[in-house]
């Protein structure tokens, strides 16, 4: 059972008559004839009544009228959401970040629906040693990280610099001056992050070589969570300079460098570098590469 015969069979149906169908479809009367002839001989049934002048439906024509509706409705559906994605109508851009990452590709997102507005962007937080397999294995079409992958099948872009520093309440004695040592860290209150990370376990061996307590008294869930704790005078943090920008730049928080962990960082775009790519991610991805050429 062919759509082009269904499609056929509904217009004899509809004009009840094969040469008038034969006229519409802009075919001749016995190719109109053979489609039905086609069709009946795949179903098993006779589909008119020979016996009448205009083109009568038996009962298994008026019954597969319906279901023949309800395909070809189907099969014009299906082509039109092709299209859409295609055109960039409809689609899913999916990622995986951490927590501190999210802030590095939010301005690539908005740039991105502003061309897109209708393509959905869905950015899942992952742990970092996880996100190169994911992508890798097409789980996710993206991912960000502070490292290169160890997947050869991955190409990176990176997409900026970042560094690790300390943040303190404007009113915090070492606020006003521009670093700070490891020792006047080990003896300030820690607000860490509770979820392991590359970056925890670096910090932690370096206090550990120096002979420093890291003096972690409170442990949060959430970095969101961290800044608010140190913008109430709970403590001091450390986390990447790009979770804070915009309390920096308000005067809510202070950040203050610490020679003795040079943490600078390149944050990543990683993606498969060959197999089938979606549209929308196409897109994002060329995005993502016109705005390293603007930087180069």
């Amino acid at each position: 059972m062919e759509l082009n015969e269904l499609r056929v069979f509904l217009t004899v149906a509809a004009e009840r008559s094969f040469s008038r169908a034969a006229m519409k479809l802009h075919r001749t009367q016995p190719a109109v004839s053979q489609a039905v002839r086609r069709l009946e001989e795949s179903v098993g049934e006779r589909l008119f009544d020979r016996a009448t002048k205009d083109a009568t439906l038996t009962d298994a024509g008026r019954l597969l009228r319906d279901y023949a509706d309800r395909l070809l409705r189907l099969s014009e559906e299906a082509e039109a959401a092709v299209k859409e994605l295609r055109d960039l109508r409809r689609g899913r851009v999916l990622l995986g970040v951490n927590e501190a990452s999210v802030h590095v590709v939010l301005p690539l997102i908005q740039q991105f629906r502003e061309t897109h507005p209708l393509v959905h962007v869905d950015v899942r937080r992952i742990p970092a040693r996880q996100i190169g397999a994911e992508v890798a294995q097409g789980s996710l079409d993206f991912g960000v990280l502070t490292f290169q992958p160890a997947e050869p099948k991955l190409g990176s872009i990176v997409l900026g610099q970042d560094e690790l520093v300390m943040l303190v309440h404007p009113s915090h004695p070492l606020a006003s001056a521009r670093e700070v040592t490891l020792a006047e860290c080990g003896r300030q209150t820690v607000i860490a992050h509770n979820d392991p990370s590359h970056v925890r376990d670096r910090v932690l061996r370096l206090f550990e070589q120096h002979h420093i307590p890291a003096n972690i008294l409170v442990s949060l869930p959430s970095l969101e969570g961290i800044k608010r704790a140190v913008a109430l005078k709970m403590g001091v943090a450390l986390l990447p300079r790009r979770c804070a920008e915009s309390e920096i730049a308000r005067g809510d928080l202070v950040a203050l460098t610490m020679p003795e962990i040079r943490l600078r960082r390149q944050v990543r775009l990683v993606f498969r570098k060959a197999g089938e790519r979606s549209h929308a991610s196409a897109a994002f991805l060329k995005l993502v590469e016109e705005k390293r050429s603007d930087r180069t």
